[in-house]
């Protein structure tokens, strides 16, 4: 009898053992898991005559993944010394990581040509030159007395994205990208200057958040119709201090 009883106690010991065990949670890794930034390899076509092709192309990859499911990719062009003056021109999805587009240029001059890249969560905005026929002849830009226009630092780069249709007394988001040496410029103190045009003596200041690595918003309501001024303000710890100024019609 007490043998059977001492098997019983071992068999419910080892059942109570294997159920204990069927209801242990699986470790669970507390390392965060790496993203892995996106790169775009900009290509384009560097010399070139007056009216001949000039082919873009833009390969977008994310380690050794070649995206193809980008959300946007875009080709800013403008002529040395006039950025205000710029064309956005949509690329063509050729799959394999691949976005293309094509231009020609009527005069010679000095172009630049600078792809967005939106994907993933991630923006990135690379940029080359073209030299059309024999380039042309440009004075550097110079910081202006009124502190409107002046060159930036060397590999420093900003995009502001232009908003369009904004209407008086409605919330407006402003989105500002900074780069510098082809990576996102993050922690840096961003604020934006706007002002009514021919009336300077009232403005507001509006602090941007940093929503991601290097790209920076904030919201602004516009109280009146008419041609404001928007002066981007960019220090950081470094000594960095840049401004660029643009120009927002209200209706």
């Amino acid at each position: 009898m007490k043998r059977i009883i001492g098997w019983l106690l071992i068999g419910m010991t080892l059942a109570v053992l294997a159920a204990c065990g069927k209801n242990e949670e699986p470790e669970v890794s507390t390392e965060p898991e790496e993203i892995l930034p996106i790169a775009v390899e900009l290509t384009v076509t560097e010399q070139v005559e007056t009216g001949e092709t000039v082919k873009m192309e833009a390969l977008v990859t994310q380690g050794e993944e070649k995206v193809e499911d980008a959300d946007k990719v875009v080709f800013e062009v403008w002529e040395e010394g006039k950025k205000d003056d710029s064309v956005m021109m949509d690329s063509t999805n050729a799959k394999e990581g691949l976005y293309t587009a094509e231009t020609t240029f009527d005069h010679d001059g000095l172009f630049h040509i600078q792809v967005h890249v939106d994907a993933r969560g991630m923006h990135t905005m690379p940029k080359k030159e073209v030299t059309v026929g024999d380039g042309g002849n440009y004075e550097a830009v110079q910081e202006e007395e009124d502190g409107h226009e002046h060159g930036h630092a060397d590999g420093f780069s900003m995009h502001f994205v232009k908003p369009e249709a904004v209407a008086a007394e409605e919330e407006q988001e402003l989105m500002v990208h900074l780069q510098m040496d082809g990576h996102p410029l993050d922690q840096a103190n961003v604020r934006y200057e706007i002002w009514n045009e021919g009336n300077e003596n009232e403005k507001d200041w509006v602090d941007a958040e940093e929503t991601q690595a290097g790209e920076y918003t904030a919201t602004h309501t516009f109280a009146e119709p008419g041609t404001f001024h928007i002066q981007i303000h960019v220090e950081n710890e470094d000594g960095l201090h840049e401004h660029e100024e643009h120009t927002v019609e209200v209706k």
